[in-house]
């Protein structure tokens, strides 16, 4: 970081061009006397030589970090010089700090969804098992916070049955109660306290729902990774039934409000990360 109040920072992925982040991070900087220029770093199909030139461009003119989005969550780790434990559970990297040279690799999108839903959902996560739809990259951040929420069972579903066990059998492993791969959505639900929607399912322009409302109960809790909508057809389905929820919006500003803290040591005021986020998407 530079020894002034400027604070450089990206964005690498594509496409980007949508992105909240420039909003998020220049208002907190704005709220905290801190002069945040954000860039999008858009490159598409980027190679591993042309991933490693960015990283030593990010290391060499003075980035204090850069977020990371798809598809390089995964692609941008051997090049790193460490990672933080969350991130190394997660096997995936959304935000790369830079100090004295080195980059260090954290997932925010996992304490960011840890951070939004206790704060929406609160102690009812613990209040019997959960279903996670989506066994992805999304989805493996929220396992992790999942486990860190102390959910007692998880179990998680996946078009991909094997993506779905070996997510299972490494999560089962991070510290928090059992995580179980399921058949289908139905069978998952018998029984379950909440469920997580880990899919693109429900994200405009497509306006399906991840779980059968028929499935839905009035005590569930439920959260959705999507915020595009703000209200997905599922969170819609939950509201009707009067499920405490827990939008995507929350998982994208508490990302954003940790993502702050680690680049620049400062956290931003309450409320002014989510004013930012809710006056792009409008």
């Amino acid at each position: 970081m530079a020894s002034s109040n400027r604070v450089l920072l990206g964005l690498l992925g594509h496409p980007i061009s949508h992105s909240a982040a420039p909003a998020m991070m220049e208002a907190a900087g704005a709220a905290t006397g801190l002069d945040v220029r954000y860039h999008l770093i858009d490159v598409a199909g980027a190679s591993l030589e042309v991933i490693g030139r960015i990283l030593d461009g990010v290391r060499l003119i003075g980035f204090a970090g850069i977020n990371v989005t798809f598809p390089y969550k995964q692609a941008v780790i051997p090049f790193l010089d460490a990672l933080d434990p969350g991130a190394q559970q997660v096997g995936a990297v959304n935000l790369i700090t830079v100090r004295d040279g080195r980059l260090t690799g954290h997932n925010t999108d996992a304490t960011g969804f840890l951070s939004g839903l206790l704060g929406t959902v609160g102690e009812a996560v613990k209040a019997g098992p959960a279903v996670l739809i989506g066994a992805g990259g999304a989805g493996r951040a929220i396992a992790w916070s999942l486990a860190k929420a102390g959910v007692p069972e998880v179990r998680v579903v996946d078009q991909d049955p094997a993506r779905a066990a070996s997510l299972s059998d490494e999560a089962s492993g991070w510290g928090g109660g059992r995580f179980l791969p399921a058949g289908g959505i139905a069978a998952a639900m018998e029984g379950a306290a909440g469920v997580v929607n880990a899919s693109p399912a429900g994200m405009l322009p497509d306006t399906s729902s991840p779980v059968d409302p028929a499935l839905l109960r009035g005590s569930m809790w439920v959260a959705d990774a999507v915020y595009h909508p703000p209200v997905t057809p599922l969170l819609a389905a939950a509201t009707a039934l009067g499920c405490a929820i827990m939008p995507g919006r929350a998982m994208s500003v508490g990302q954003a409000e940790d993502g702050f803290a680690l680049f620049t040591g400062r956290r931003a005021p309450a409320g002014v990360i989510d004013a930012a986020f809710a006056a792009h998407v409008k």
